[in-house]
């Protein structure tokens, strides 16, 4: 017997919400070509095209709008059961430690999700450097920290992915091969020092152009054409493209873990945490 995955049919619904497949892939932490398959394994299943094209734009069909009406269906029955029958109401207030480009392309999926689950817990996000999430006055704050390390470090945390560090750019855009213009986030970031590490170990020249914390703030440095940056793969934004060149040395791997602090609601902190997990790997 057939069965629709209620992950391809949420999708759906998210894109037809927001008017475009972008736009659903930035509220559900995806890239647009994995909400693109998603959508395409629903049309094969049914048998039936979803979206007739317009333009540069993919419009809901009708087939599409009766589907809509019933998946929302499907998913709010699919919700009122776990809510129903979870073993625990969770409540409390969780603080999250999370680096700037993670809080910016996996949470947004997380806290929906998340939030309509267990509607009585609050989540309180901080922003920051790996570094500074670590350091020991600092994660005694947390419920939970997800952090980045160095894959050659041990950490008490859990790992949850061993993700590669690309290099990001705009295509659209041309860049100096002999003198490399940099965009990078400030001293401590282990982006930087991988970066800076494998450039003085080469004859290319390069420079650091720019400087921001925030990766909104370095991705419009990147669209203003002032130069390129890295980032762990899972992490890059729609806006961005992986850039590979043979005058770009590989930046190898970097450890994606997930720390626990001095939690008061441990239940709800696990719980954070197998979402965390799960939307991560989803993405990968």
């Amino acid at each position: 017997m057939k069965q629709l995955s209620l992950d391809n049919l949420r999708t759906f619904v998210t894109v037809v919400d927001l008017c475009g497949f972008a736009k659903a892939g930035e509220k559900l932490g995806r890239s647009q070509p994995a909400v693109s398959l998603q959508i395409k394994r629903l049309e094969q299943q049914l048998s039936k095209r979803l979206f007739n094209k317009q333009g540069q734009r993919q419009v809901v069909n009708q087939d599409g709008l009766d589907l809509y009406k019933k998946a929302q269906t499907m998913l709010d029955l699919n919700d009122s059961i776990f809510r129903q029958f979870q073993p625990t109401s969770l409540k409390g207030r969780l603080r999250l430690g999370i680096p700037s480009e993670f809080a910016t392309t996996l949470l947004p999926s997380i806290i929906g999700e998340f939030g309509k689950l267990y509607p009585d817990v609050s989540l309180e996000v901080t922003s920051a450097l790996s570094k500074s999430l670590l350091e020991d006055e600092e994660i005694n704050g947390f419920d939970l920290v997800m952090a980045l390390v160095d894959p050659d470090t041990d950490v008490d945390g859990k790992v949850l992915l061993i993700d590669e560090l690309v290099w990001v750019g705009d295509r659209s855009l041309t860049y100096r091969q002999a003198s490399l213009s940099l965009v990078l986030a400030p001293d401590g970031c282990v982006y930087r020092s991988r970066v800076i590490s494998k450039l003085k170990q080469q004859t290319q020249q390069w420079r650091i152009s720019y400087t921001n914390a925030d990766l909104s703030g370095i991705t419009a440095a990147i669209k203003q054409g002032l130069g390129i940056s890295v980032l762990a793969k899972s992490s890059v934004p729609e806006q961005l493209d992986i850039i590979r060149h043979n005058h770009l040395p590989e930046l190898g791997t970097i450890k994606i873990c997930l720390f626990s602090g001095k939690s008061q609601h441990p239940q709800a902190s696990e719980k954070l945490a197998e979402f965390i997990q799960s939307r991560l790997v989803k993405t990968n």
